[in-house]
């Protein structure tokens, strides 16, 4: 996936986006190294409080120091992503994360067109609220893709002119196209802030640099996709994650 390809003015269906969530082989190890103990978190927090942006373009939540480090390639508009969130969320927070053995990166993949508003979205108010309405967005996925596939069938036009509108306004137009403002300003993102980080021309190339780094160098194809301590995982459910974080010692 190119800078030129995203930047495009034809349109992409989401479906496209749909079909590229990877649904992984299910295999893992059994467990086989040693146990590590638990790191307690800064007094009066807890891990999953603790949240940063990488220098890989990413959000990190849990113990900077962590000796399991889980990456998690995902597209906004992944129905797998969104079911890996429901099924995980929970458990990997509180068996994992607050434990301190275990930090948790997303990077966001980009899939079609349509995933640059939703992702610009959740990344607008910085690390603090990025796991918040990334979950938001996942736990909501279909009411927030609705209107765009409405869209692709009564007015498609309209996705289109919003394609072949200049770059700085491009992702607005398709923003407001996709009726996905107001889904975040009523979880906190002003309408002004939202504005501003759809027309933000560098922040949406970071976004195609993160999905052209994976594609290119990590042999990501599809999501979600993870990577713990750099090993790539065969396997995408929550199971065989889990799985492969007690088999290396989380347990």
């Amino acid at each position: 996936m190119t800078r030129a390809s995203l930047f495009a003015a034809a349109p992409i269906a989401l479906a496209l986006a749909l079909s590229a969530c990877n649904d992984g082989a299910e295999t893992a190890a059994e467990p086989s190294g040693e146990a590590i103990a638990n790191v307690s978190a800064p007094q009066g927090q807890q891990w999953r409080d603790v949240v940063s942006a990488t220098p890989e373009g990413g959000f990190v939540m849990g113990n900077p120091d962590a000796p399991l480090k889980l990456v998690e390639y995902a597209s906004v508009t992944c129905s797998h992503c969104a079911e890996f969130a429901k099924e995980a969320d929970e458990p990997l927070k509180k068996d994992y994360i607050d434990s301190g053995r275990v930090s948790y990166e997303i990077r966001n993949f980009i899939l079609t067109p349509f995933d640059i508003p939703i992702t610009l979205l959740t990344r607008c108010s910085g690390p603090d609220a990025y796991f918040g309405l990334t979950e938001q967005n996942y736990m909501n996925q279909q009411e927030v893709l609705a209107p765009v596939m409405a869209m692709q069938d009564s007015n498609p036009q309209r996705l289109q002119a919003a394609m072949e509108q200049p770059p700085e306004r491009r992702f607005l137009a398709m923003g407001e196209a996709m009726d996905v403002i107001d889904f975040f300003k009523a979880r906190g993102v002003s309408e002004d802030q939202a504005r501003a980080c759809l027309s933000d021309i560098p922040a949406i190339e970071k976004l195609v640099a993160i999905t052209e780094d994976a594609s290119t160098n990590k042999e990501v194809t599809g999501t979600p996709t993870f990577f713990l301590n750099g090993r790539k995982l065969d396997g995408n459910r929550w199971s065989i994650v889990q799985q492969e974080l007690q088999t290396a010692g989380a347990r």
